[in-house]
């Protein structure tokens, strides 16, 4: 019962409602709606984001992600308050102080090749020496154990962003002047403190308090800090790390990086160090070029895994394309490539598979697996890192040793709730985008989604007769049917399994057609509709790529469907449904056109086997069906009909049964031979 709020008395000029259960409303109509947007971000979750209102939530992992790249416990308080249209609740300020009392506060640095513990809170660096742990773990250069050193604290200006040197082009004078006067107005009425950003007199005087750990205690003491309530940051100070050796790298003249894509990166270098985390942008946005980017403001030892060969190709062409990396530096290591490259530092691209596989390996591909894990990586980049808290590959994060980690993907969700282990296992997240403004400003194709309601599915590439790309499809095949897609203007579509939900690059693709989906999994959806969302190269007013899903009617995949669409609708896209195809009957050369076809069809679909699916080579899934009265349900949970042989039911299907006659094998011996053969008989 919100009836009893106080109003302040110019809420029209403010965007705000903050809520006392944390829930945060934006007006997203507001003038200063971009920049009250920009602090949401870094404070708070999004839940949902259409056209006019937009919904956050602050979460414990949001505020920690919010200290993380410099946000101070008062100063997200005041913002809140100075852009809120009702009075900041005791509740809401005693949450945000609980959550950020600690965090962010203790800092585990790496510099020269050797570990700090580094504060601006003296009084917290003396609470944790009193802890026996800790104080044994410090390395004693002074005469009193429990004495600090001071340095200076790291200056962001002191460090530059590849690709931020570039000016940008001189706009008219008279647009130049409007936009200054419009943030002049912004700034006078809530002032720069929307930004947070510290004067340089403040940024140049500041100090920080640090003490010295030996390297062996490392993970002894991050673990004691999590237990008294000091987790610790981790950060990278790459400028003065003598011992690795600097990769020559750097962004090619011409490539240059957007807005977004450098906010992006100034969370991740925003002190003058590397922080590991996570960074969010939808499909076909830049992510690669932002993964580029920051390999080439670290320049050291990089190494980049994805989810498939075909990636893996595709990141070492881009590399290739927006840097000027040499190509005895970058390094391919898939089942079927195995190579090291030329020097003490450069680049290796693999797979989430190749790098956590726990049986037998051949020769060459041990002796790469030792490579990998006998060296000190600088930069570690994992691209669709929503598939790293599965079970089988959060291994990689102890496989290899790397001092900043980078995750990258469009869809940060899991339908296991395994998504907050991320956390923990690489970092706060740094950055999320709005798909909706990216698409009003032309970073992302406009899409219109649809919905086509059906009595069933009238496709299948065998039928059409066109390409398809699906498990047991070779890693030369897929690449060649990839490039005539994009090149051969007679290869005009093209058919994917599973296998090409992600890291799939179709940049001239414009229009999807979902045919069959896996029950209500929201990443898969996202993640599909992501194949048509890099730009087009046409300009055309309205949309221009369209997305269309195949649902049967009065079936349970309605129910699927609407739980799919939820991750889109909450970016902003509203789904348009097709009842009926208007004059789809008098089509002609229609596949599966007659009743007999489709009962075939649909036939050879109910007796489909869990051995079907397995021949797709497709990775165990974190999507988890829901029944109708919304209790979790296996994959395989149906009741399936299967018609085949008695020996396939046993187990036989690569058995033989073959009977041996010994009389008979010795008798076909005995056969005639000439007799100068005979003697050696004997």
């Amino acid at each position: 019962n919100y009836t009893s709020l106080q109003l302040k008395p110019d809420h029209r000029s403010r965007p705000l409602w903050v809520c006392d259960d944390g829930r945060i409303i934006l007006e997203a109509f507001s003038p200063i709606a971009e920049q009250a947007q920009d602090f949401l971000v870094a404070i708070s979750e999004p839940v949902t984001r259409p056209a006019h209102i937009h919904e956050y939530k602050l979460t414990p992992y949001s505020l920690y992600a919010a200290v993380s790249v410099g946000l101070e416990t008062e100063d997200i308080i005041d913002v809140l308050n100075r852009l809120s249209k009702i009075p900041v609740s005791d509740a809401i300020k005693n949450f945000i102080r609980d959550c950020t009392l600690s965090y962010g506060k203790v800092k585990l640095v790496l510099k020269h090749n050797r570990y700090f513990v580094e504060s601006t809170h003296p009084d917290i660096l003396q609470k944790l020496l009193k802890d026996p742990v800790i104080l044994n773990a410090k390395v004693s250069s002074l005469t009193d154990k429990s004495e600090l050193m001071i340095e200076k604290a790291p200056n962001p200006k002191d460090i530059q962003i590849a690709g931020l040197d570039k000016k940008p082009e001189n706009k008219p004078e008279q647009e130049q002047e409007k936009n200054e006067e419009k943030k002049k107005d912004d700034d006078d009425q809530f002032g720069a403190v929307i930004s947070l950003e510290k004067d340089e007199e403040l940024i140049r005087d500041e100090v920080v308090h640090t003490f010295e750990i030996d390297p062996s205690c490392v993970e002894e003491v991050k673990k004691r800090c999590c237990e008294i309530d000091y987790p610790m940051l981790e950060e990278y100070d790459f400028k003065n790390d003598t011992l690795n050796t600097n990769l020559e790298i750097d962004l090619k003249p011409t490539t240059m990086i957007r807005p977004y894509q450098e906010k992006c990166l100034s969370k991740m270098f925003g002190n003058g160090r590397a922080r590991s985390g996570i960074i969010v942008l939808p499909c076909g946005a830049g992510k690669t070029l932002v993964g580029i980017t920051a390999a080439c403001t670290i320049k050291k030892s990089t190494l980049v895994l994805c989810t498939s060969a075909v990636s893996v190709e595709q990141w070492a062409r881009e590399f290739k394309q927006w840097s000027n990396i040499k190509d005895g530096q970058i390094a391919k290591f898939t089942s079927e490539t195995k190579e090291k490259f030329m020097g003490d530092a450069g680049i290796v691209i693999s797979t989430y598979t190749m790098v956590t596989h726990t049986g037998k390996r051949a020769y060459d591909t041990n002796k790469m697996m030792e490579f990998l894990q006998s060296k000190e990586w600088g930069f570690l980049l994992l691209d669709e890192v929503h598939v790293v808290p599965a079970n089988v590959f959060r291994k990689v994060l102890t496989t290899v040793a790397a001092h900043t980690k980078m995750g990258l993907t469009a869809t940060l969700v899991r339908e296991d709730d395994k998504i907050d282990d991320l956390n923990f296992l690489i970092g706060p997240k740094l950055y999320e985008a709005n798909w909706m403004d990216l698409a009003q400003k032309g970073h992302i194709a406009n899409v219109q989604v649809s919905i086509l309601m059906l009595k069933c599915k009238i496709q299948y590439a065998i039928k059409l007769k066109k390409p398809y790309i699906y498990g047991p499809t070779s890693q030369t095949e897929r690449l060649r049917i990839l490039q005539q897609f994009q090149n051969n203007p007679d290869v005009n579509t093209l058919f994917l399994s599973k296998v090409g939900d992600t890291s799939l690059d179709l940049p001239e693709a414009t229009c999807l057609i979902q045919i069959s989906s896996h029950y209500g999994s929201r990443r898969q959806e996202a993640q599909r509709l992501g194949r048509i969302l890099r730009a087009k190269r046409r300009n055309d007013e309205g949309f221009n790529a369209f997305f269309y899903s195949l649902v049967s009617r009065d079936t349970e995949e309605m129910l699927y469907s609407t739980k799919r669409q939820q991750f889109l609708i909450d970016q902003g896209y509203s789904f348009k449904v097709i009842t009926h195809l208007e004059g789809i009957e008098k089509m002609k050369d229609l596949v599966f056109n007659t009743h007999e076809e489709q009962i075939e069809l649909l036939n050879s679909t109910l007796n489909a086997t869990k051995e079907d699916e397995e021949e797709e080579g497709l990775a165990q899934s974190d999507d988890v069906a829901v029944n109708n009265r919304g209790r979790g349900i296996s994959r395989y949970g149906f009741a399936t009909r299967k018609e085949t042989t008695l020996k396939s039911h046993s187990g036989g299907d690569d058995m033989a049964y073959i009977e041996y006659n010994r009389a008979a094998a010795a008798a076909a011996l005995q056969k005639k031979r000439n007799p100068l053969f005979k003697r050696y008989r004997k």
